[in-house]
């Protein structure tokens, strides 16, 4: 059991990308918010390579206001490479991560704080409203979960990157070698102590989503290859399949031959060779996903490097953290 009194600290991590307009209101509600819990608290905000002036704005706000650090990586590595380098970072024996467009609202954020003093090391915002989502990005999410289930056996349906962490799951965290990260599943899979708590979606004030569907379909593929072998499984399966659809073909062909009534021409073999090919082509495909996978996991490369920080008034420029590049 936590308490207030014992003066912990709760740390929120947010990423922004492309946000110059967002900061202001994002940082202002959540601020609001953790003032009202009593809580020592720290608002850790990443610059993820903005190209507009996401960065200056960043600056400006955190000169006027204590408790705000800046973290500025040295180009766009990606929102899970910016989670990393949050969770890295954070001090607090809590760190909240949530979205920069406020569609991850503040105001659950007592909420989850009250859960972890109750003594859950994980606190997961699931999405009872998905907000006003198309009719194709539901099935596309719908079609995700549902095939990622089946492959790695964790159930994501309607989870979100809302979440609380213990300042013990934050540093286990931190010990993960591999660079390509999912962080929704990845702290399914630490396990500890979880519970959830749900949420509305709420509609961003400002801009428009930065994950077009080249970025949803790479961070698919990518947590597919990641948790699951089970799709090179599918080769061999298919390939018994056909095996045994083709020995029932050639029977078939030979008991038409005997009878003299075998069809002239190549239009089966045709079909077949276009068949065949394809699988192989198909298999090859999903093989070179996981070869992939693992030539970017061996060569070993941080995850980001920081370019600049801004701690309390004190700018650090230039400087690159290699962010568990063991």
């Amino acid at each position: 059991m936590k308490s207030q009194d014992s003066q912990e600290t709760v740390s929120v991590v947010i990423p922004f990308y492309n946000e110059a307009d967002q900061v202001g209101l994002t940082l202002e509600a959540t601020e609001a918010v953790l003032k009202g819990t009593g809580l020592d608290y720290e608002i850790l905000a990443l610059d993820d390579g903005s190209r507009d002036r996401t960065w200056e704005v960043l600056l400006d706000y955190a000169s006027r206001h204590p408790g705000i650090r800046l973290i500025r990586l040295s180009r766009n590595f990606g929102k899970e490479a910016a989670l990393c380098a949050g969770l890295d970072q954070a001090r607090g024996d809590a760190v909240i991560v949530m979205d920069g467009d406020l569609q991850h609202p503040p105001r659950y954020i007592p909420e989850m704080i009250a859960l972890w003093q109750e003594g859950y090391q994980l606190v997961e915002g699931v999405k009872c409203s998905r907000g006003k989502e198309s009719f194709l990005s539901r099935a596309a999410a719908g079609l995700f979960y549902g095939i990622f289930r089946k492959m790695s056996g964790i159930q994501l349906k309607n989870a979100s990157d809302f979440k609380l962490l213990d300042r013990q799951l934050v540093d286990y965290w931190k010990t993960l070698p591999e660079k390509d990260t999912f962080f929704r599943a990845l702290t399914a899979w630490m396990g500890f102590r979880r519970t959830s708590f749900s949420f509305v979606v709420d509609e961003r004030p400002t801009g428009r989503s930065k994950w077009g569907f080249r970025k949803l379909f790479r961070l698919s593929v990518s947590a597919l290859t990641g948790f699951s072998s089970r799709p090179l499984l599918l080769i061999p399966t298919l390939g018994s399949f056909f095996l045994l659809a083709f020995f029932v073909l050639s029977i078939q062909t030979l008991i038409n031959y005997f009878r003299g009534l075998a069809a002239t021409g190549f239009t089966t073999v045709i079909l077949l060779q276009l068949l065949i090919g394809s699988l192989i082509l198909i298999s090859l495909g999903l093989i070179g996903l996981y070869v992939d996978s693992l030539f970017r996991e061996v060569k070993a490369r941080p995850r980001y490097f920081i370019a600049e920080e801004y701690d309390g008034g004190q700018a650090i420029e230039e400087k690159q953290d290699e962010g568990q590049a063991t």
